[in-house]
């Protein structure tokens, strides 16, 4: 049976942790305890509520997971939504140290308040988010929105090949979804599991662009869906990541176009309001949260903005052009809550909160639990392995450097006999604490892709440089449109300088190769994985392919104790970034 409000209620009570005031649900007063006054209290307004999440990552069980400690792009944009992290995150949602919000919404004193607050998210307890909401609301008065990057990111979601997250997101009831990783899987896959998932999925920016298709120029899944929520007309669009075809391997989408379209998707939504008569208009959106904004301001007419892709988490919307602007963090850390009141086939009001899947906090429903074991049982034996202990906090998130990947790029460099190591700058992920062990399962989650190959070649040294300067055009460059959303790739055995607001070309500084200025003209021998690096090099060893998460785990498993650096294999020339390092300067 699933969980019931009394049920909840009385256990929130028995652990300590929780007071019930006026049938709402609160955290408790004391402070030094817990400082989020309220998980699910919520003033309605309306009769509509839109629920959202985003960018789960396969993540069915309670993880941690580390906000960035640096968070920088080109001048013009930092210190706006979406490039902000830290202090300076605190001091725009105006957040108090060492509370729950700032330890699921920064990096400060991250290990502290883990050791406090406890793990986040697992679908189990968001279940029981949903269902309150539901129960408080009516469940014909909310709706279910998943901005996606879903069924990608662990072990389970590999092995099952998606199968067991369609399972999980039809347990939460997900009404809506769009994607990005999800199109790894391969277009035909991709089919197989949408037949198996209770939503729809819509997307008004991949079209067929195969001449000999009967579908040909056509958008290849439904352009939006229309719901009646709460007496209202809610018109939902789809954008699915722009960039697909780019940032991951064309032949999973091969005879698919993906693309902004901004044209028809202003075309859409005058279709909705003109001839479909809909209250309120909708973008499910996986653009990222500050192309989201040039959205708003490019097009008219969209009500809400429901963003995903880059991870934000958004504590209060942003309103532009009239267009309201949410996003729900990643890896089921949050659910959003979005509550509308229509009059008149117009919004007039509304009102949001960011709620944080405290899993110490929101009991599991036991449903929830069972779906997880079900999928885990056939692999526990090989992902519950324990390979070693870190020293240190492993992590994924932040513009340059992160310890979980150095220790991925020193597996690499170690294992495929290169000199450098590339690692893409994905955003995708798991945090382990100082004593940890780490788990089989624990490298999936940083690995877990449809295309693992570690690839060893030779690329000359121009070429090395000259790659950098692309990529770093692409988180750099001052028009969100032209980003991709992710952070710089991960090199091991380079250091180098960057001057953050230099033109486009002339960006990167003092390259160095393992300690030795980079030969433009000389031959080096790298490795890479989770892209197409290899296609840009030469003489490829084909004897010493290997997927990188067999590299991470035979590597951990001979070094025992892994003890990685903080200290950043790059350093930033123009201004101060903020993170913790001395002068505030990644160094």
């Amino acid at each position: 049976m699933n969980i019931n409000r009394r049920d909840f209620l009385h256990i929130a009570a028995a652990l300590g942790l929780m007071g019930v005031s006026g049938g709402k649900l609160h955290a408790a007063k004391r402070a030094d305890e817990v400082t989020a006054n309220d998980i699910l209290d919520f003033d309605p307004v309306g009769k509509v509520t839109l629920l959202h999440i985003c960018d789960m990552h396969a993540h069915l069980k309670p993880l941690y997971w580390r906000e960035p400690s640096t968070l920088i792009s080109a001048k013009n944009l930092v210190g706006t939504p979406g490039f902000l992290c830290g202090k300076a995150f605190m001091d725009f949602y105006g957040i108090k140290p060492n509370t729950l919000e700032a330890y699921f919404d920064t990096y400060l004193n991250f290990e502290e308040l883990a050791k406090k607050f406890g793990k986040m998210g697992g679908v189990a307890h968001m279940k029981t988010i949903i269902d309150e909401v539901r129960r408080d609301r009516g469940k014909d008065n909310v709706l279910l929105l998943d901005s996606g990057d879903t069924w990608q990111g662990t072990a389970v979601a590999l092995k099952t090949k998606g199968e067991a997250i369609v399972d999980a997101q039809n347990y939460l009831g997900v009404d809506v979804m769009v994607g990005h990783w999800e199109f790894t899987y391969g277009k035909e896959r991709v089919m197989e599991l949408l037949d198996k998932l209770n939503a729809d999925f819509v997307s008004q920016n991949v079209v067929d662009n195969d001449p000999f298709s009967d579908t040909f120029e056509e958008t290849v899944f439904k352009p939006y869906t229309i719901k009646e929520v709460g007496g209202a007309k809610i018109g939902i669009i789809g954008q699915s990541f722009p960039f697909t075809s780019t940032a991951n391997p064309k032949r999973f989408t091969e005879g698919w176009s993906f693309g902004l379209r901004l044209d028809s998707l202003q075309g859409y939504v005058d279709e909705l309001r003109k001839e479909k008569k809909v209250d309120c208009v909708v973008l499910l959106s996986h653009d990222g949260f500050s192309v989201d904004q040039e959205v708003a301001r490019k097009v008219h007419g969209i009500d809400f903005i429901l963003s995903g892709h880059t991870h934000d988490p958004g504590p209060k919307p942003i309103t532009i052009n009239g267009t309201t602007i949410i996003i729900a963090g990643s890896h089921g850390k949050f659910v959003g809550r979005l509550d509308i009141d229509i009059q008149k086939g117009r919004v007039k009001d509304f009102r949001y909160k960011l709620i944080p899947v405290a899993s110490k906090l929101i009991p599991a429903d036991k449903k929830g639990i069972e779906l997880v074991d079900k999928w885990y049982k056939p692999y526990n034996r090989e992902l519950s392995q324990v390979l070693g202990k870190t020293k240190g906090t492993l992590y994924k998130r932040d513009t340059f450097y992160s310890t979980f990947d150095a220790l991925i790029g020193d597996a690499i460099r170690d294992t495929m006999d290169c000199e450098i190591s590339f690692t893409p700058g994905y955003r995708w992920g798991t945090t382990l604490l100082p004593g940890d062990d780490i788990l089989v399962d624990n490298v999936y989650e940083m690995t877990a892709i449809t295309y693992p190959e570690v690839y060893t070649f030779e690329l000359k040294g121009a070429k090395i440089a000259a790659l950098l300067e692309d990529i770093a055009d692409n988180v750099f460059n001052a028009n969100p449109l032209y980003q991709q959303g992710g952070d710089m790739s991960r090199l091991g055995g380079v250091s180098y300088d960057i001057k953050i607001a230099a033109p486009s070309g002339k960006r990167i500084r003092n390259l160095k190769v393992n300690g030795k200025d980079l030969d433009p003209n000389r031959n080096y021998v790298v490795s890479a994985w989770g892209g197409n690096l290899q296609n840009a090099g030469e003489n490829l060893r084909e004897a010493k392919i290997k997927p990188v998460y067999d590299v991470v785990v035979d590597y951990v498993k001979r070094k025992g104790k892994v003890d990685i650096s903080n200290k950043s294999n790059v350093k930033i020339l123009d201004y101060d970034c903020g993170c913790p390092q001395k002068g505030g300067i990644c160094s």
